[in-house]
C-alpha cells in the first residue's frame, strides 16, 4: 500500500482524522511515484550523509575542547555542539519515520488514527528546524559582545553558562513546537504522505503559528546578520591598524569565519521556505474558510524548499571540520596563534592588561 493509495477523508471520516488528514489529495498525485522529487533516496540520502557528517564534527569538537585553554574559545566550542547534537538529533529524529514509510509504504490512516505519529513528527520539524537558527543568532551575539565590548565583563562566559543558554534555547523550541499540541495551530500530513508540518491553510489558529514560526526564524536570521557584521566590521578595522596587526589573535578570526559561514548556510537554506510560508498564509486569508486544501503547486514548492532545509543540517558540521585553524594553516601557512583580543586595544592600563590577561 503506497501513498498514492490513501484516500482524503470523506464526510463519514471522525473529525479527529480532519486534525492531521486531508491538507492534499493523494490520489493525484498517483502518477507521480517515482518523480524524482518524491523519491526515496532523497531522504535516504540525505539522512545517512547528514549523519555522518554530525557525527564526525561531534567527534572532532570534543576531541578540541579537551585541549583548550581558553574560556571565550570553551563557550564558543559548547555552542557548536549543541549546534551539531541538535542537527544529529533532527536528522536521526525525522529520518526514523520518514525513512521507513518509503520503503514500507504504510497508510497513515491506519498506522496512525489518532494523529499521535504526525503530530510528533511535525514537532520534531519545527523544534530541530527552529533551534539552528536560534543556535546561529545566539552565537553571534556572544561573539559581538566579546568582540566590540571585551572588558565589560573580567571572565567568558563558562561552559556551564553556556549550557545553561543552549538548554534555554531548546526549551524555548520545544514550547513553540508544543503550540499546535496545546491548539493554537495544526500539524498535518504533507504531500507526498511522508511527513507532517504546519498547515498553510488560512485558519486563524494555522496562519498565527505559521507566521509565528516563519517570522521568529526570519528575525533570529537577521539578527545574526547584524551581529556578524558588525564584529567582522571590527575586526577588520582594528587588525589594519598598524599598531596592532602583528599581535591578533587568529582565534577570533577562526570564530568568526565559521559564524559567517553557519550564517550564509542558514541563510540559503532557510529564507525561501520562511519567506514562501509568510506568502503563502498572507495570499490566502482573503480567503479565509474557503481554501480547505493545498493547491498541487504549493505542495510540490514547499517539499522543494524543505530540501534545501535539509542541506543546513548536513553543511553546518563541514563549517567548523574545514574551517578550523589546523586545516585554515595548510591553506594559509601564515596563520599562527597569537596573544588575545585584549591586543586589539593597543592603550590599556598595565595593570588591568595584566588583570584580564590572567583571567
Amino acid at each position: 500500500v503506497g501513498w498514492g493509495d490513501m484516500e482524503p477523508p470523506n464526510s463519514s471520516a471522525s473529525s479527529q482524522l480532519d486534525t492531521c488528514f486531508g491538507v492534499f489529495n493523494a490520489s493525484d498525485s498517483r502518477d507521480n511515484a517515482q518523480n524524482s522529487i518524491t523519491s526515496p533516496w532523497f531522504s535516504t540520502a540525505f539522512g545517512l550523509i547528514g549523519l555522518c557528517s554530525n557525527l564526525f564534527a561531534l567527534c572532532v569538537l570534543l576531541s578540541s575542547s579537551r585541549k583548550l585553554s581558553s574560556r571565550a574559545r570553551s563557550s564558543f566550542l559548547v555552542f557548536l555542539c549543541g549546534l551539531v547534537v541538535t542537527d544529529f538529533m533532527g536528522l536521526l529524529v525525522t529520518a526514523s519515520v520518514i525513512i521507513p514509510y518509503h520503503f514500507i509504504k504504510f497508510t497513515w490512516t491506519e498506522v496512525d488514527p489518532s494523529c499521535h505519529l504526525c503530530n510528533f513528527l511535525g514537532f520534531s520539524m519545527v523544534f530541530f528546524g527552529q533551534c539552528p537558527l536560534l543556535l546561529g543568532a545566539t552565537m553571534a551575539g556572544e561573539r559581538f559582545f566579546g568582540i566590540n565590548h571585551p572588558f565589560s565583563r573580567s571572565t567568558s562566559i563558562s561552559k556551564r553558562r553556556a549550557w545553561s543558554i543552549v538548554g534555554l534555547v531548546w526549551g524555548f523550541s520545544c514550547l513553540l513546537g508544543l503550540l499546535p499540541v496545546l491548539g493554537l495551530g495544526r500539524y498535518t500530513l504533507q504531500y507526498p504522505s511522508s511527513w507532517c508540518f504546519l498547515t498553510l491553510l488560512p485558519d486563524t489558529g494555522d496562519v498565527i503559528f505559521c507566521l509565528l514560526f516563519a517570522l521568529l526564524g526570519i528575525f533570529s536570521v537577521l539578527l545574526s546578520f547584524i551581529f556578524n557584521t558588525v564584529s567582522v566590521v571590527t575586526l577588520c578595522r582594528v587588525y589594519h591598524d598598524r599598531e596592532s596587526v602583528q599581535r591578533r589573535r587568529d582565534s577570533e578570526v577562526e570564530m568568526m569565519v565559521q559564524l559567517v559561514g553557519i550564517m550564509i548556510i542558514a541563510t540559503i537554506c532557510w529564507m525561501p521556505l520562511l519567506i514562501f510560508i509568510v506568502q503563502t498564509v498572507l495570499q490566502q486569508l482573503p480567503a479565509s474558510g474557503q481554501i480547505e486544501m493545498l493547491p498541487a503547486e504549493t505542495q510540490k514548492m514547499l517539499l522543494i524548499y524543505i530540501r534545501m532545509v535539509t542541506w543546513n543540517q548536513i553543511l553546518d558540521p563541514w563549517v567548523y571540520i574545514l574551517f578550523r585553524r589546523a586545516v585554515l594553516q595548510r591553506v594559509y601557512p601564515s596563520l599562527r596563534p597569537r596573544p588575545s583580543i585584549l591586543s586589539l586595544y593597543p592603550v590599556l592600563n598595565p595593570s588591568l592588561r595584566r588583570k584580564l590577561t590572567t583571567d
